[in-house]
């Protein structure tokens, strides 16, 4: 019989519950297993799900906003088209500049990078700070423009967040005050303002390019896209000034002012062929570079704006109004005496009595009271006709901004003391340029043409006003003004060349009176007299260092300025100089 020993039956039941707890164990990580199996399968399951949404379901909107975040579109600027001279050589051109500018709420998070900044802009680092500051809302606000190279190169190496750097352009004119008033300047944006620039602004600017980029989180370029816009420059302008011609007529100009300590003058030359306006200067001038100077006082181009009454330089054209009469030629004698004429209540005299006189002596002497008697005994249609065929009273068409029409009034308003003192300047107000443009029709022998201030390739087409006899006969008479004996316009002869024109001097009105101590000298003229190229107007205002008739004080400048542009367009002498003539080689002096 067998027995038991004590405890088997425990130790039994203790295996018993071991291999029960085995298996529950078992069963528990089994459980588990399968569990974080499941829980696997499921974070899969949702990754495998959530990508195909990404990928698929969702793609469209995530690239769009995924470009929304690093693509831009990026402005390319234009170039603006250069403005030249005649001959090529450049007087207004664009160069590349860099312009600052900043998110400022990307640039409110370096804050204290601020003072660093404003010091390599050169700027007041509290106006920086309140700038950026209050303008928290924008995404974009320029700090700087046009910087200069090197400036811009320290802005660059700061490396700030929210500062970035653009291209743009700025307007150079390398000429500076000599062509200043003629081509006028450009704004901050590289739009026309005033003269040619503003004139032509829609040949000169170019149209603005597009490019799709995308940029990395600091606004760095990282790709080009594609191109949405191509980018269209501007294009070339030529003037018609001719710069050898325009510096001589600045120093001229520039200089009888400072002798004479005139307030303002202006000097135009025309070719006669053409009516191109070969020069046209002011003083005071200004420097389009220096933004500083850029004020309407300054910057307006007086000759074609100013007006001005233009004295015994309008004589010429009464002439001519007699000689297309029929009713006068050039050896018409005109009787002076006393030396006084009254008309109305209104005494108009000479200097001395001149007696009888032929028309080139009233032109040559001046005389006032030999022009009123012309005047008087010619219809004022006739006469209003005549004058208003050269042009007074009109724009010139040059097309320039800004460009005053004159003071003439029609005949009809005319009594017997308003032909008398238009006979000699009063009662008429021009522009330099629109008297350069009728003594120009007076050398093309009676044909008038359009000013143009862009040059042209041949003679511009015009319109005859004048009969060319009478014009051949009126050059002849105002050549008497250079040359005869005593005449007002001796000052203006030019060596080795015959000159025609005549001096102006005219009293000022100030509060709708003439005072007697402020004028206005004019000299007008052609030269060579003998084939007349070149028409050109000197008028200085107010000279105050004790000369200030026309023909000593602007007839030297007229002199100068033809004489030179002569010489220059290598027009040839057609009056043999006193010693003979020219040896090859040898240059004409100028008187």
């Amino acid at each position: 019989m067998t027995r038991i020993a004590p405890g088997g039956k425990a130790a039994g039941l203790r295996s018993s519950a071991a291999t029960a707890g085995g298996r529950a164990a078992a069963r528990s990580f089994l459980w588990r297993q399968w569990l974080l199996f499941s829980l696997l399968l499921a974070g899969a399951a949702g990754l495998i799900g959530r990508a195909v949404d990404l990928q698929l379901v969702d793609h469209g909107f995530l690239a769009q906003q995924g470009v929304a975040r690093f693509s831009r579109v990026a402005a390319i600027a234009a170039h603006r088209g250069s403005i030249t001279d005649r001959n090529g050589e450049p007087l207004a051109i664009s160069t590349p500049v860099d312009s600052v500018w900043t998110n400022p709420h990307e640039l409110a998070g370096s804050i204290e990078q601020l003072p660093r900044l404003a010091n390599a802009l050169g700027v007041d680092r509290t106006e920086l700070t309140r700038r950026v500051s209050s303008n928290l809302d924008r995404e974009f606000l320029y700090l700087a423009r046009g910087l200069t190279p090197p400036d811009a190169h320290r802005v660059k190496a700061l490396n700030l967040s929210g500062v970035y750097l653009t291209r743009e352009y700025r307007r150079y004119y390398p000429a500076g005050e000599v062509t200043g008033h003629v081509l006028g300047f450009t704004s901050i944006d590289d739009v026309g303002q005033e003269g040619a620039e503003l004139a032509f602004d829609n040949w000169l600017a170019g149209e603005d390019g597009a490019k799709r980029v995308i940029q990395d989180s600091k606004g760095r370029k990282v790709e080009d896209i594609e191109s949405i816009r191509p980018v269209r420059p501007g294009r070339e302008l030529a003037l018609s000034l001719d710069l050898r011609i325009q510096y001589i007529a600045y120093r001229e100009l520039k200089s009888a002012i400072l002798e004479n300590r005139a307030r303002a003058g202006s000097v135009v030359v025309i070719d006669i062929d053409s009516g191109e306006v070969l020069a046209m200067v002011n003083q005071p001038a200004y420097n389009p570079n220096d933004r500083g100077q850029l004020v309407p006082s300054a910057y307006r181009n007086r000759a074609v704006t100013d007006l001005f009454e233009p004295g015994s330089s309008v004589k010429p054209f009464v002439v001519a109004a007699a000689l297309a009469s029929g009713r006068f030629n050039t050896s018409s004698i005109i009787d002076t005496a006393p030396g006084f004429i009254q008309v109305g209540a209104t005494t108009f005299e000479d200097e001395h009595n001149l007696g009888a006189i032929g028309l080139a002596t009233v032109l040559a002497r001046s005389s006032n009271v030999g022009m009123a008697k012309l005047a008087l005994q010619l219809e004022p249609q006739q006469l209003w006709s005549t004058l208003s065929r050269f042009g007074f009273g009109q724009v010139t068409a040059s097309g320039f901004p800004g460009e005053s029409a004159g003071v003439f009034s029609n005949y009809s308003h005319w009594r017997a003391i308003s032909i008398a003192t238009l006979s000699h300047g009063y009662g008429i107000s021009v522009t330099p340029l629109q008297l350069a443009q009728a003594y120009a029709a007076i050398g093309a022998l009676g044909v008038r043409r359009p000013v143009s201030m862009v040059r042209g390739d041949g003679a511009g087409a015009g319109e005859r006003i004048l009969d060319a006899g009478v014009c051949r006969s009126l050059i002849g008479l105002l050549e008497a003004v250079t040359t005869q004996e005593g005449a007002t316009g001796v000052r203006a002869q030019i060596r080795g060349y015959r000159v025609a024109g005549k001096t102006g001097t005219a009293w000022e009105s100030v509060n709708g009176s003439y005072s007697k101590d402020r004028y206005t000298s004019v000299f007008a003229g052609l030269a060579p007299a003998s084939n007349p190229r070149l028409a050109a107007v000197v008028v200085i205002d107010e000279p105050t260092a004790g000369k200030y008739l026309g023909g000593d004080v602007s007839a030297p400048v007229f002199s100068a300025v033809v004489g030179g542009a002569l010489r220059l367009l290598a027009v040839a002498p057609d009056e043999p100089p006193p010693n003979g003539p020219l040896m090859r080689g040898q240059r004409v002096a100028q008187r």
